[in-house]
């Protein structure tokens, strides 16, 4: 086994997710996965095709007909210009989207600058192609947010690629246009590659969700990302999708077409069906999502756990730091003692520690048990140094 390999750690949310299965009490509140079920009309139409035989491989880059349907929802949702034959390649889930981006783009030694608190699988896959990461940092003061000064703070003459995810997870954060501005620019003047994993972007409230690519000068140096998981709960079928710069999405399509071959036919009908078909079921599904995250983040306060008011995704990320626990005996004290499963901050990044991620992508009576054992569990501050 070659070091690199041997070096990445185990990912932490599974960790806890393995452990929370072994008591059937448990609430977890730690897998970024919606509690819905891909909608019916979906289902049906993946039956039909069934029925009809459609079981072959499809083009490498993926039907035609669905990336004409996504250069449609980019272009009317989020102002984004994409040609369907050459800028645009459909992959197995945004976490294979996001390992060819970095296996197009990473010498050994470049250095790969990633926001923290941010998700965790970015560092692993840039160590395992052998480049440098840089945490830049983001704080709960400004909102999570991305800043150019903290951008600027991390750059050296071997920064390549800036890795962004906005809406992020874990914390909820978003980015404006006028947020966007002063990066992007900064990325222009130092020749940065942004890869922007965008899979949450239809889970923004109250706000449009808007994408680095949009603004001038950035889409030929970005590669956005996205795919419908989240907001289509169609997480089992993996379907994402890269966009960019043909030359680069060439690169990616060569690595896909030997690792992959193609996105499984099935999961393409039902992302066609989703887009075609599938706006008010997913606006739905946002709307439930809305409620759940201003009633618990509003309980996490209640109890005692301050928690910046998250504007995207669906995850709360509370501060534990008064406690005097780390996040990973927080976590796990939680757990034993309250049955309650939440995802410990530090595995997002040294920005992570001191708080704890929660998913409200449950049923709201699970929340609110959840919030009565978790009341339960800090009710007694001047015991937390000693647990």
């Amino acid at each position: 086994m070659t070091r690199r390999v041997r070096d990445i750690p185990p990912s932490g949310i599974r960790a806890f997710f393995e452990r929370s299965g072994e008591n059937p009490d448990t609430i977890s509140l730690g897998i970024g996965e919606p509690d819905f079920v891909t909608p019916e009309h979906v289902r049906a139409a993946c039956i039909r095709a069934l029925h009809e035989g459609k079981t072959k491989y499809t083009p490498n880059a993926g039907l035609y007909e669905l990336r004409e349907e996504i250069a449609s929802y980019l272009h009317d949702g989020f102002g984004l210009h994409y040609e369907p034959a050459n800028e645009m390649l459909v992959t197995v889930g945004t976490s294979e989207a996001v390992d060819l981006a970095l296996r197009v783009l990473v010498e050994p030694g470049d250095e790969v600058l990633i926001h923290t608190p941010c998700y965790i699988a970015y560092s692993p896959l840039a160590h395992l192609h052998g480049a440098r990461v840089v945490e830049v940092q983001t704080t709960a003061e400004e909102r999570f947010k991305l800043t150019a000064r903290a951008l600027a703070e991390s750059l050296t003459p071997r920064s390549k690629v800036l890795v962004v995810n906005f809406p992020n997870n874990p914390t909820g954060a978003v980015m404006t246009e006028d947020d966007w501005r002063p990066v992007a620019e900064l990325a222009v003047r130092n020749d940065l590659i942004v890869i922007s994993d965008e899979v949450y972007a239809e889970l923004a409230y109250g706000t449009r969700h808007v994408s680095i690519a949009s603004l001038p000068g950035m889409k030929e140096r970005t590669i956005v990302i996205n795919g419908f998981s989240k907001a289509f709960a169609m997480t089992g079928w993996r379907i994402g999708y890269a966009c960019g710069g043909r030359e680069l999405i060439g690169g990616m399509l060569k690595i896909h077409q030997y690792t992959a071959m193609c996105a499984p036919v099935l999961g393409q009908i039902a992302a066609m069906e989703s887009l075609r078909n599938g706006q008010a079921a997913k606006e739905a599904m946002k709307a439930a999502f809305d409620e759940r995250r201003r009633t618990f983040v509003g309980g996490l306060r209640a109890i005692g756990l301050p928690c910046h008011e998250p504007q995207g995704a669906f995850y709360a990320f509370p501060s534990i730091a008064h406690t005097g626990l780390t996040s990973e005996r927080f976590a796990r004290l939680l757990l034993e003692e309250a049955g309650v499963a939440v995802v410990p901050g530090h595995v997002f990044g040294t920005g992570g520690e001191g708080h704890i991620r929660c998913s409200y992508a449950v049923s709201a009576p699970q929340l609110a048990e959840a919030l009565a054992r978790m009341e339960r569990f800090v009710s007694v501050p001047e015991q937390a140094s000693s647990r």
